[in-house]
């Protein structure tokens, strides 16, 4: 058996190969991939490979994109500080109302448009102050003679030996036509260029205004005012609760000071300017409760001659040569809408005492408001005045 398989591959050992179809040699391969699952997984390796060769060949359809990593990790914002009473008297520094003609439509900003009684609107904080412009009805240039003498920190206000006061002769002269008063105080002028002189310009020559005793080139400010038409009063900066992180000023009025330091710090503060027919207070409600130094306060300001109209905080407290008190601060809130219905309760109040005093501080908002307000004030059935004319004189 062997030797005939021998004889076998020797006579089959040189010849050639057999050929052989294509369809014999992949045969067997098409029998293994006519199975299900085979056909299945390689139909999954096909699209792999298809997929690979065209990123292969093609490239990163977003190779040439640019492109760029960001840290998304946010620092924690820092908190904000409150600001003291001294910051609050010197916003200028901070020019949070310098530029007043920034912003966009207050409709897309969220922000409240407010149309008055005569059809005007006032939008919010930041706006440009868009009332026009009032004419001037100036009042008398200050100094006028007889009505001040030299101090130790510039001139102070006296009662003149005729008899006249500051109190009267400072003040806008008002003739009343019988109709409900209503008188406004608009405040914290002399810091801020623009709102200072928008103010001035814009508001009519009844509303009196009041300026902080340490604005730079006060007299100018004070002379511009009255040249306008406007009545003036200096602000006097008291101790408030809080104090002394909540300050003032240098020139603070405390509690627990004796006559001699009110008198030394009147002398600075109501030296600071001629030309104011009284003043007012800027926060002190802890100086309120002091008997001793609200009377020295007091004592000082009836011997010269000068009216006191305080914010409201201290109604209780009699004496100064004339004395008033506000009714309400129509800005505790920055906004038009509070503002508004502010002015609108202080209006409405008029008519039913028959006067009311309104207090509010220069910001741009305010200042537009009370300029739109008070244009529509007559046909409204009220009169405006000035607040000396809502001043009294204890025991009159």
């Amino acid at each position: 058996m062997f030797a005939k398989r021998q004889s076998v591959l020797a006579a089959t050992a040189g010849a050639p190969p057999a050929r052989r179809s294509m369809a014999e040699t992949f045969a067997p391969a098409v029998r293994v991939l006519k199975k299900p699952p085979v056909a299945v997984a390689g139909a999954g390796v096909l699209l792999l490979g298809a997929a690979a060769l065209f990123v292969t060949v093609l490239g990163d359809p977003r190779a040439g994109a640019p492109s760029a990593r960001v840290s998304l990790n946010r620092p924690a914002a820092a908190a904000t500080p409150v600001p003291t009473g001294l910051e609050a008297f010197s916003l200028d520094g901070s020019g949070l109302y310098q530029d007043l003609a920034a912003g966009g439509d207050p409709a897309l900003m969220g922000e409240a448009v407010i149309t008055l009684p005569d059809g005007a609107t006032v939008s919010g904080e930041g706006a440009a102050v868009t009332a026009p412009r009032v004419a001037a009805r100036p009042l008398t240039a200050a100094p006028i003679a007889g009505l001040s003498q030299p101090g130790p920190d510039g001139a102070l206000p006296r009662i003149a030996p005729d008899g006249r006061v500051p109190a009267v002769a400072y003040a806008r002269p008002f003739v009343s036509n019988g109709k409900p008063r209503v008188a406004l105080i608009v405040g914290g002028l002399g810091l801020n260029a623009v709102t200072t002189r928008a103010a001035i310009e814009r508001l009519p020559a009844e509303v009196t205004l009041s300026f902080v005793p340490y604005a730079e080139g006060l007299q100018g400010w004070i002379d511009l005012a009255r040249a306008q038409g406007h009545e003036v009063m200096l602000e006097m900066p008291m101790e408030p609760t809080g104090y002394p992180n909540n300050d003032p000023g240098p020139y603070t009025l405390l509690s627990g000071a004796g006559p001699a330091d009110i008198n030394a710090k009147l002398n600075w503060l109501l030296g600071r300017a001629t030309g104011y027919f009284g003043v007012t207070n800027y926060l002190g409600d802890r100086f309120a409760t002091s008997d001793e130094g609200m009377s020295a306060f007091m004592t000082r300001l009836r011997q010269h001659g000068v009216a006191f109209i305080d914010d409201g905080s201290m109604s209780r407290r009699p004496g100064a040569w004339a004395r008033a008190s506000a009714n309400r601060i129509i800005d505790e809130q920055q906004s038009p809408t509070a503002i508004v219905g502010q002015l609108n309760a202080l209006e409405a109040l008029a008519k039913a005492r028959g006067q009311a005093l309104g207090t509010g501080f220069s910001y741009p908002v305010t200042v537009e408001a009370a300029a739109r307000w008070t244009a529509g004030l007559e046909a409204r059935g009220l009169q405006l005045a000035p607040a000396s004319a809502l001043a009294n004189r204890p025991g009159r």
